[in-house]
């Protein structure tokens, strides 16, 4: 059976709280080998921390743009703290879950940009690569990067242009692939799964978010009382086969090329994952 690596799954979701444990057990023996639990808020970093030590996986920390508006200016020196206080600690492996949202209605532009380039700062100050939230903002994001290079990282859940895959690559991130690319409407973030280097593709699942189409239910289905499945870490593999069949490989040949461009990405990750 293929290992393999989730380089996105949020652990700590109230979704998972009545069997979290269990949960992660199923993705165990669904191949899923190690999972990288980022953080949103500053609420979360110590549960986000005490999750990856418990079931042996590895974690960020950092704050979410949707996250922003209750955000405190502090908080940026509070993480600057917990980063200095977990240096070292083999298990963390990025600043993240940060970047910018310009899909989401209603949230500060300037005040998300603040944020972000406060965290690419610290990033760069504790040598880590960074898990970006990447969402109608690609552009925004690369220039920052571009003026303040840090240690590579990944552009979660990748939705851009060829052009931009490739700017993100340049600058040394791996691109993530998850739940989206199984809907056949997807088709041009089907093409960048077939067609982008194998050497840039990462996998993940955002679970409990991005549900592959298998747990997908509409509103109309919803609103009949048809519950939407909950996306998890075991869902992986079946991910995984898709981007597998869209490239023409094998599961273990992705398997082997993902797991390595994710420990390029995140160098902290074990070599056995």
């Amino acid at each position: 059976m293929p290992a393999w690596i989730d380089t996105h799954c949020h652990l700590d979701a109230p979704e998972f709280d009545a069997d979290r444990d269990a949960m992660r057990a199923q993705a165990t023996e669904a191949g899923v080998a190690h999972l990288v639990i980022p953080a949103v808020a500053r609420e979360h970093w110590d549960t986000v921390v005490a999750l990856a030590r418990r079931h042996g996986d590895s974690y960020a920390l950092g704050i979410h743009p949707l996250y922003t508006p209750n955000a405190r200016e502090q908080d940026i020196a509070a993480l600057r703290e917990t980063l200095a206080r977990l240096r070292g600690d083999a298990q963390l492996v990025a600043v993240g879950e940060i970047g910018l949202d310009f899909f989401v209605p209603g949230l500060d532009a300037d005040r998300q940009i603040w944020f972000y380039e406060q965290q690419i700062a610290l990033a760069r100050e504790f040598d880590l690569p960074v898990i970006l939230h990447v969402r109608k903002s690609s552009d925004r994001l690369l220039k920052t990067l571009r003026a303040r290079p840090v240690a590579g990282g990944i552009a979660h859940a990748f939705n851009g242009s060829v052009q931009q895959a490739q700017a993100f690559t340049d600058l040394g991130f791996k691109l993530g692939f998850g739940g989206a690319v199984t809907y056949d409407r997807a088709l041009r973030l089907r093409e960048l799964a077939a067609a982008l280097p194998l050497d840039a593709l990462v996998l993940e699942t955002d679970a409990p978010d991005i549900p592959p189409h298998w747990l997908y239910t509409t509103a109309g289905q919803r609103a009949q009382g048809q519950a939407q499945g909950r996306n998890t870490p075991a869902e992986l593999a079946r991910i995984a086969d898709v981007i597998a069949r869209l490239r023409g490989i094998t599961p273990q040949a992705l398997a082997e090329a993902t797991g390595r461009n994710a420990r390029a990405a995140l160098r902290g990750l074990p070599a056995m994952a």
